[in-house]
């Protein structure tokens, strides 16, 4: 396998993991809040969706706007999680974790990730 294919296995995997990690902290926001709570895991969804769309594809300008909206994505997920933070719904200590992840995520999708931070 290439290295190509390798770092799209990984940015997929890496998406997979987040999302299913993510899983635990959701069932921690409170069902009166329903919309953060599916909000933020169909965000983790499209933003997978739009991984595999940027991997499967071979025009140049789209992949980069695929990529961008994952950046977007990227954003709005983040944007949650600090919510949840600052409601009390998350401790800080699983906002920083996820936060670094979607970093990682970030650089992984650019491809200025190395594997070893």
């Amino acid at each position: 396998m290439n290295t190509v294919n390798n770092e799209r296995f990984l940015i997929v995997k890496y998406i997979k993991n987040f999302i299913i990690d993510l899983e635990k902290i959701v069932i921690t926001i409170p069902k009166k809040d329903y919309l953060s709570r599916n909000t933020l895991y169909i965000n983790c969804i499209e933003l997978l969706e739009l991984i595999y769309s940027a991997n499967y594809s071979n025009v140049s300008s789209e992949k980069k706007k695929l990529q961008l909206s994952a950046l977007a994505k990227i954003g709005v997920i983040d944007f949650y999680l600090e919510r949840a933070y600052k409601i009390g719904f998350i401790s800080e200590k699983k906002l920083l974790s996820k936060s670094k992840e979607l970093s990682k995520i970030n650089k992984m999708i650019f491809g200025g990730y190395s594997g070893t931070e």
